[in-house]
């Protein structure tokens, strides 16, 4: 072994005799791209996804809770920011099952040519945002009606 990098490179066969096993490359030889990208945001999306699913059985145990528990809650998901925070949930749900849609088209076996992902991967963004801009507007939409309803 002439350095001692090389030793990272030794295996063992099942005979017990040596061999230099291929080191995979690095990421540093990839170009970035969508698909890539898409790939590592589902994880993510599915982590967010079970983040505030986690919330929102906060906010139902809340509900049960009382009146009192619930208006803190709503005081939160009230705030501009607790609104950011539910929108980003529902991003995060939609891009999740839309990932998943497409990960159950690969497997089985459709729309699996490198060319087919690479032209597939915006369209999922597209429809993730469309459904997801769709179902905050109706949230808001429904939500607004409800306060006004109220008011009069």
């Amino acid at each position: 072994m002439q350095d001692v990098r090389d030793a990272l490179y030794v295996g063992h066969r099942s005979d017990g005799t040596l061999t230099r096993r291929p080191m995979s490359p690095h990421l540093q030889v990839y170009r970035f791209r969508l698909s890539m990208f898409l790939s590592i945001a589902n994880r993510a999306a599915g982590v967010a996804a079970t983040v505030g699913s986690a919330l929102g059985i906060c906010w139902i145990s809340a509900a049960a809770k009382g009146p009192k528990s619930f208006a803190k809650v709503r005081k939160v998901t009230g705030h501009p920011l607790g609104k950011l925070a539910l929108a980003g949930w529902a991003l995060a749900l939609v891009y999740h099952f839309v990932a998943g849609i497409r990960h159950l088209m690969w497997d089985s076996g459709a729309r699996f040519e490198k060319k087919e992902i690479n032209e597939d991967g915006p369209v999922a963004a597209g429809v993730t945002v469309g459904v997801t801009l769709a179902l905050v507007a109706s949230i808001l939409g429904v939500a607004a009606c409800r306060s006004k309803k109220r008011a009069s």
